[in-house]
């Protein structure tokens, strides 16, 4: 690992910026599109059958998701691409896989979100206890790596969750639900620059946020009129979102966090 001349190391995922927060936005309305084009429109799959559709597309994209978290984490330093493309497929199968447990199993979306807070709150607590940090700045080894990622998967997997919750199970709908995580999102935004709360915290509350947020976005974009969407194509809808993160990730500035060397 290269120490810089300031006693810090790379970390191996991206220092947390605005243009980190805006592709993160669009990487998390990619992930519902895309798993959406492959689970209903390729394969068919209804929320109120179970035909298997989406037991197929979550093996799919699972296996595109371990293939992508093994290249991040083989590689030796922070790469964009392979940390972009980790990202999008993990919010894909985070889809794939509460569309999954919430219709094809019957847990539904308070039950299947419950759950899924449960894992993440487990996974953050087993990281902390285990390693004393859960500052994305320190992923920098494979162990830290493994807890970042699993982390995420549950987080973006709580997020497609709590996302069909708000939209359907409260009647505000994909529009409505879109404008309740972006208010929260405000509010920790407000809270990172007017108060003292804790940055870590923080972060992983707007982490988690992102993905419900995109999740109705996505929906909002793809659904038929008669649901409040705007029947938009799921695969042009998917398309332009990967234009648009390609581009933004080659003009805004890609770098590693960094993070007090421990040595």
């Amino acid at each position: 690992m290269t120490e810089t001349q300031n006693d810090h190391v790379l970390s191996k995922v991206p220092a947390v910026t605005l243009g980190f927060w805006i592709i993160k936005i669009l990487a998390t309305t990619l992930g519902e599109t895309g798993g959406d084009a492959v689970t209903m429109s390729m394969l068919h799959a209804d929320k109120h059958a179970n035909n298997g559709g989406y037991l197929i597309g979550t093996g799919i994209f699972l296996v595109i998701f371990v293939a992508a978290v093994v290249a991040q984490i083989l590689t030796k330093k922070f790469n964009p691409w392979v940390y972009w493309i980790a990202i999008v497929a993990s919010t894909t199968v985070g889809t794939t896989m509460a569309d999954f447990f919430d219709r094809s199993l019957g847990i539904g979306y308070t039950g299947g979100s419950s759950i899924l807070l449960a894992c993440v709150i487990g996974s953050l607590a087993l990281w902390y206890f285990t390693l004393g940090s859960i500052n994305v700045q320190t992923v920098a080894t494979p162990k830290v790596e493994i807890f970042y990622w699993l982390t995420i998967t549950f987080s973006q997997t709580l997020g497609t969750a709590l996302g069909d919750w708000m939209a359907d199970d409260t009647g505000l709908g994909f529009a409505g639900g879109a404008l309740v995580f972006g208010a929260a999102l405000a509010v920790l935004a407000a809270f990172y620059y007017w108060t003292r709360i804790s940055r870590v915290f923080l972060f992983w509350g707007a982490f988690i946020l992102t993905r419900p947020l995109g999740a109705t976005v996505g929906d909002f974009l793809d659904k038929p009129y008669h649901l409040g969407g705007l029947a938009l194509s799921r695969f042009y809808a998917s398309s332009v979102l990967i234009v648009a993160i390609v581009a933004l990730v080659v003009l805004l500035p890609q770098r590693a966090g960094r993070h007090p060397s421990a040595t």
